[in-house]
């Protein structure tokens, strides 16, 4: 009866981090509202006929400390044997020591998984490594005209750099040259975005590709042939991990779990439930209006504190009495791309003479294929055979996930799965991967607002913040709630820091802005 009520708007990684955080501390009692009927946000898997989706790919990695014991604390590493039947014991760095994680538990099926990672990109209809690396294969493929051009653009980039930088293509440029860029990065990253490069912020550069340079890739390319069995990689660009942890059903079973302990503990996670009002005062948010999807009720919700992920544009036009016209006018402009993922189960993949050794019915090793292709939709494959084994429910198939990025209501968006199916086998086939005749079955899922977007009316994003962040008992945390391309990891960083400031009683935002700006994260600079 005397615990102070947070409300919570969303159960992806951020909204259910700050409510595990808050009753492990105690004195508060956290009521998590979430829309949709499922747990984790864009981090839940979907489960179709026993054959599990990633959407979108969520490796378990962390430069943070605290996020990597946090995960454990939740799913323990499993204790992974050699040949020998010895336990090879998986450690990560931790504060300058090593530590070792190994899995006790009963529940064989509750655990985390040791996975390498692999990504390339196709492109002219060949693979390349990523991130690129100047080896005969690189070489090959390019020709020694175009690697003469890269080569020539980078020594004129590093000579005469971009100033100001303003934009990604000024960003990209600056770090690997016009050719590079204009090989690699400028059709991936439009098809991403719908934009042109010289549109988007620098900032999203600075975030996503972090301190990533050539020098950075050769030195780690380097570092690479000397083996170790640790997955600690805090000195590694985040584009260049090459170890990680993850879920043996995928990121959807952690935070399913963390759910069930946040239910166990005493909080609420109440689903279906959609938040439609944000009643303010002078003093700050008095309570949180929801409809319950199921019974079409509207329920209320009082509140001495309120977190919220949900995205700008929603929670800025719920606010009752509402914002001054200038917010609410710039929120209701924030840009946003959206995903749509087709599921496709195969029998097999064509053999392709690029492949590096393919698996059982030529599934290929990677874990994400970048599609540099300009002549289709398709931006990335994912492999999830290569996630988790256990995500594929029958080992002898392929199972793939075919991500097209697109904008809610357009010509994408609005096709049905036949045609969205269709579409994936036609391209997939177009560039040389399979067979029409060797698809087996699909599902799509469609994520609207999944990545917020750094054009347009983000430019006066600022505005925006100045607004909430007046508001002493409101805290915006997590990916959509702050209109910023966060990891998971990230997330759960800004959820953290919001309940250290509720728990301390500080009404000060500014640290939880400082979550990955840099290239180090926040708590470690």
């Amino acid at each position: 009866m005397n615990k102070r009520v947070v409300v919570i708007v969303g159960a992806g990684p951020a909204g259910l981090t700050a409510a595990l955080e808050l009753l492990r501390r105690g004195g508060h009692l956290p009521i998590v509202l979430e829309s949709s009927s499922e747990i984790g946000g864009i981090s839940r898997t979907v489960n179709y006929k026993g054959y599990r989706m990633d959407i979108g790919g969520h490796r378990f990695f962390s430069k943070s400390d605290w996020v990597m014991d946090w995960w454990q604390q939740i799913m323990p590493v499993l204790a992974v044997k050699d040949k020998a039947d010895q336990v090879i014991r998986v450690s990560y760095q931790q504060q300058h020591r090593e530590v070792t994680a190994v899995a006790q538990t009963d529940n064989p099926d509750k655990v985390m998984l040791v996975r390498n990672r692999l990504s390339r990109i196709y492109y002219l209809r060949k693979f390349f490594d990523y991130p690129i690396k100047l080896s005969g294969n690189t070489l090959a493929n390019l020709g020694p005209v175009r690697v003469l051009r890269i080569g020539i653009s980078y020594m004129l980039a590093m000579t005469f750099q971009r100033k100001p930088e303003r934009s990604l293509e000024d960003f990209l440029i600056n770090r690997f040259g016009k050719e590079l860029y204009l090989t690699f990065f400028k059709d991936y990253t439009e098809k991403v975005w719908g934009v042109p490069c010289d549109q988007i912020s620098a900032e999203w550069g600075a975030q996503r590709i972090k301190g990533l340079s050539i020098l950075k890739a050769l030195k780690h390319a380097f570092a690479k042939s000397i083996p170790h069995g640790s997955i600690a990689q805090k000195e590694t660009s985040t584009s260049l991990i090459e170890r990680f942890l993850y879920p043996k059903f995928g990121p959807g079973q952690l935070w399913e779990e963390v759910a069930r302990q946040i239910i166990a503990g005493g909080g609420q996670v109440l689903l279906n439930h959609n938040v439609v009002g944000i009643n303010l005062t002078p003093e700050g948010v008095q309570a949180v209006t929801a409809v319950d999807l199921g019974t079409a009720n509207s329920v209320r919700f009082e509140a001495d504190y309120v977190i919220s992920t949900m995205p700008i544009k929603d929670l800025v036009a719920a606010i009752d009495p509402p914002p001054p016209p200038t917010v609410c006018s710039i929120a209701s402009n924030l840009p946003y791309r959206d995903f749509i993922t087709v599921g496709l189960l195969l029998r097999k993949i064509k053999r392709n003479p690029q492949s590096l050794s393919a698996q059982v019915n030529n599934c290929p090793p990677d874990n994400w294929i970048y599609v540099q292709e300009s002549d289709v939709h398709l931006g990335r494959i994912q492999v999830f055979n290569n996630w988790s084994p256990h995500l594929v429910a029958d080992e002898s198939n392929v199972w793939l996930g075919l991500e097209y990025f697109c904008q809610e209501g357009d010509s994408l968006w609005q096709r049905d799965d036949v045609s969205m199916t269709r579409l994936a086998t036609e391209e997939l086939h177009r560039i040389g991967f399979i067979d029409p005749d060797d698809v087996l079955d699909s599902h799509v899922v469609r994520v609207p607002k999944t990545y917020p977007a750094y054009f347009g009316a983000y430019q006066q994003f600022d505005t925006i913040r100045d607004f909430v962040d007046r508001i002493s008992n409101l805290f915006l945390i997590g990916r959509n709630g702050m209109h910023r391309y966060n990891n998971q990891d990230h997330s759960m960083l800004t959820a953290k820091l919001a309940v250290d400031a509720i728990c301390s009683g500080s009404t000060d935002k500014s640290a939880i802005w400082g979550v990955n700006i840099d290239d180090e994260y926040h708590e470690e600079k």
